[in-house]
């Protein structure tokens, strides 16, 4: 029986992928699946492979093709020379009679049906092969645009089927063992949904930087979608935690993200249609393309074409500039990190040494090779060169958005609590602290080897060393009584860490992601009138622009960052540590220097719990909680628990929970637990009473050593008296861990401690500590070393 030329998409399902191809049978599956459920899909219809294989045999073009490609395969006729002659053959050929008349008809057709003339449709090439119906050919064809006419449909069918010889397209098919002859090309006709002069853009049923399942990545821009495809607009990027979708209640957007957008594609002029360039206002590059409501539509829709399908998913989606509705346009399997392993972790072997040109403390285990650049202000921060060697005396928050882009770090000062190795390890690059003399000793442009690999200290070698990975799987890690969780600060962190068996996170530290996602004091959103720095208050005026109350703007950013550092470990606990700043470092958030006093010393100054009841900070704080607030009864979020920092008293303690509670934020209300940090000796001789008041201590070995030993830990001269392994700083855990399971309460430890010494975990595992919240680079080395100490 002779296949018919055309198909329309409601008469089209998966089982007919080999007739249509995959783009053209997903179509037509949504369309005949499902409407019912809501998913809105263009109609439209698909000329079958069998209309190719029509037009290939009817011009004698079989020939061409084997003649030409046999010679790209046999290596005498360059592949570009092959593809440019073929393509030229296609354009030169007629499309068979039959086959343009049931491509004309179907289209006056499909003008009935929308209620128009000559409707403006897309016209999408959708390979196939006899043989081999899973092959997608994703990306490799052509795609036409607001083609408007019979004559120039035709012409659009034609220049789809030649371009299943693009040059790409030839040598996608020769690297993955496809016969050129047994591929054919389906091209999808579908109603154009008028983006040009509304929004468009892609979604993923995952994460597509670190593979988390739980999540719907939306990008938008304006204009029609093929500038998001193709990679040349920089988008707007929403992320919804998809398992709270099924709650009207709740609104899990846990990233909203401005795009540059400075360009959109719209239709052009011209009776045959087509599309241009064209500049974005000022308003549209600074507007968010989707509303709150459009993004969780288009986020439900994603998660019922999951289901449906059952594997993730990259979707295009549209929205009508006219009567403002969505659209679904394509769907098709995501193939990245779907196909990677989630049990998987990669460790570094050195396989050679060099001349060492500086050393410091390792921070992670990796290694990473490249060009120096060093860098000795924010303001050279623009000279920075992507994937090369970040080197610099110190960093702070101001360096987050370059840290990012390093294949490693070096800094002359600092320790592994500094900036740089916190920020370092959460980002997964390999640095080292405290080198000394590192800026000096490296010269910018110089190659080198930064080494994490060997033990405590880390190495800069001269030169491009060899070195090797070797893959840990997660599934062979020991099971522990202890549990063990993760510190993490900012949302990258945690979903790049999301496939860690961890028991949840043991400290997320509040002040990181004011500092990198906030960047203002929330004393100067509270209080904008007593900002006294012109430039300043303009910089916070820019900042929360599209905000009508500058508060809102932090309690927005900050909840939703933190939404999305709960996200990976839901259900299982977050602790969030309020902020914990010190004068000085608050001074440097924007407006800062109004709102914080000069200390001498500033460790031992105004921190932690002493500042949340203070008439210097408490509209601040009011803030903070109201973003707690917000991530768990707006997003959703209730494994988020509260940990209070540097509690001197237990008066201060009894403030600090009153003031949370006149903020909305009450110790065991919908399950809301309280965590102290014990870091401040009275924490331990009063461990009792400070047990009343709250669900769990969480030792920070860092402070708690500073305070026992008298050794500031900021201070280089002092670093060889700072150890949390002396005598009187574990005698003080020791204790703090049976006294606060007297009372019933757990006990964790998230210092540096556990992380850099297996003796010191096998110390807390026989104290009988009940949870150890390691570095996320540190988890899999340590893991083994405690269960071993649990016999």
């Amino acid at each position: 029986m002779e296949q018919p030329y055309v198909l329309w998409f409601e008469d089209i399902s998966l089982a007919d992928l080999p007739r249509v191809g995959g783009k053209n049978a997903s179509l037509g599956e949504m369309i005949g699946q499902l409407s019912e459920k809501g998913v809105r899909v263009p109609g439209g219809f698909a000329l079958t492979a069998q209309a190719y294989r029509r037009f290939v045999a009817d011009n004698g073009l079989e020939e061409d093709i084997r003649e030409l490609l046999g010679l790209v395969h046999a290596g005498s006729l360059p592949l570009g020379e092959a593809g440019t002659t073929l393509r030229q053959k296609f354009l030169d050929a007629p499309i068979p009679d039959e086959v343009a008349q049931a491509v004309t008809d179907a289209y006056r057709d499909l003008a009935r049906r929308s209620g128009g003339e000559d409707p403006a449709v897309a016209v999408r090439s959708s390979a196939t092969a006899e043989d081999l119906p899973e092959a997608s050919f994703a990306g490799q064809q052509e795609t036409f645009l607001n083609v408007v006419g019979e004559e120039a449909l035709l012409e659009s069918c034609r220049r789809c089927f030649a371009s299943l010889f693009t040059d790409r397209a030839i040598n996608y098919r020769s690297l993955k063992g496809f016969d050129d002859l047994k591929v054919a090309l389906s091209v999808g006709v579908q109603l154009m949904v008028r983006a040009d002069s509304g929004a468009s853009g892609v979604m993923f049923t995952l994460d597509t930087e670190s593979g988390f399942p739980d999540a719907v990545v939306v990008s938008a821009t304006w204009g029609l979608g093929e500038t998001v495809v193709q990679g040349t607009v920089d988008p707007d990027k929403y992320l919804v935690y998809k398992p709270f979708l099924e709650d009207e209640q709740l609104v899990p957007i846990i990233e909203r993200t401005v795009g540059a957008k400075a360009i959109k594609l719209v239709y052009a002029g011209g009776e045959s249609g087509g599309t241009e360039l064209v500049d974005t206002s000022e308003d549209e590059r600074r507007a968010l393309v989707l509303s709150d409501e459009e993004i969780l539509r288009l986020a439900r829709w994603a998660v019922i074409l999951e289901k449906h399908y059952g594997r993730p998913l990259d979707i295009e989606w549209a929205r009508d500039g006219v009567s403002g509705k969505l659209y679904i346009v394509q769907a098709r399997p995501e193939t990245v990190q779907s196909q990677r392993s989630a049990t998987e972790f990669t460790m570094y072997h050195l396989e050679e040494k060099g001349r060492s040109l500086a050393s410091g403390a390792a921070i992670g285990d990796g290694i990473a090779a490249g060009e120096v650049c060093v860098i000795r202000s924010t303001a050279d921060i623009g000279k920075f060169r992507d994937g090369a060697i970040l080197v610099a005396e110190m960093t702070d928050p101001d360096w987050g958005p370059v840290m990012k882009r390093a294949a490693g770090i070096i800094t002359d000062h600092g320790g592994p609590t500094s900036h740089a190795a916190i920020i370092s390890r959460e980002l997964g690059v390999p640095a080292i602290v405290g080198t000394g003399t590192a800026t000096s000793d490296l010269v910018d442009g110089q190659v080198v080897t930064l080494s994490c690999a060997e033990g405590e200290k880390g190495h800069v070698y001269g030169g491009r060393l060899r070195w090797s990975t070797e893959k840990v799987d997660l599934q062979a890690l020991p099971e522990t009584r202890t549990k063990v969780m993760v510190n993490v600060a900012s949302p990258a962190a945690a979903f790049r860490w999301w496939r860690l068996p961890v028991a949840g996170v043991g400290l997320a530290r509040l002040e990181f992601l004011i500092a990198e996602a906030i960047r203002v004091h929330p004393m100067a959103l509270a209080h904008p009138d007593r900002i006294d720095d012109p430039g300043e208050a303009a910089q916070i005026r820019e900042l929360t622009a599209d905000y009508e109350d500058p508060r809102e703007y932090f309690v927005d950013r900050l909840a939703t960052g933190l939404g999305k550092l709960c996200a990976p470990y839901y259900p299982r606990p977050v602790i969030v540590r309020l902020s914990d700043f010190k004068t000085n470092e608050y001074a440097h958030l924007l407006g800062g220097h109004a709102f914080e006093p000069v200390e001498e010393n500033p460790m031992l100054g105004f921190r932690g719990a002493s500042r949340y009841d203070d008439d210097r900070y408490r509209d601040g704080f009011e803030l903070e909680c109201r973003a707690l607030k917000r991530v768990r009864e707006t997003l959703g979020f209730t494994n988020l628990a509260v940990m209070v920092p540097f509690v001197r008293s237990v008066p201060e303690a009894d403030r600090v929970i009153a003031a949370m509670a006149a903020n909305g934020l009450v110790r065991g209300e919908n399950g809301l637990e309280f965590y102290m940090m014990c870091e401040v000796p009275s924490n331990v001789v009063l461990a009792e009473e400070f047990a009343e008041r709250f669900d769990g201590f969480s030792i920070g070995s860092n402070d708690l050593t500073q305070l026992t030993l008298g050794a500031d830990r900021d201070s280089e001269i002092m670093a060889r008296s700072f150890d949390e392994r002396d005598p009187a700083v574990k005698k003080m855990v020791a204790d703090v861990i049976v006294r606060a399971h007297s009372r019933g309460i757990t006990v964790g430890i998230c210092g540096q401690g556990p992380s850099n010494y297996p003796d010191y975990a096998q110390f807390l595992v026989e104290q009988r500590i009940d949870s150890i919240s390691l570095n996320p680079d540190s988890v899999l080395r340590t893991v083994p070393v405690i269960a071993a100490a649990e016999g």
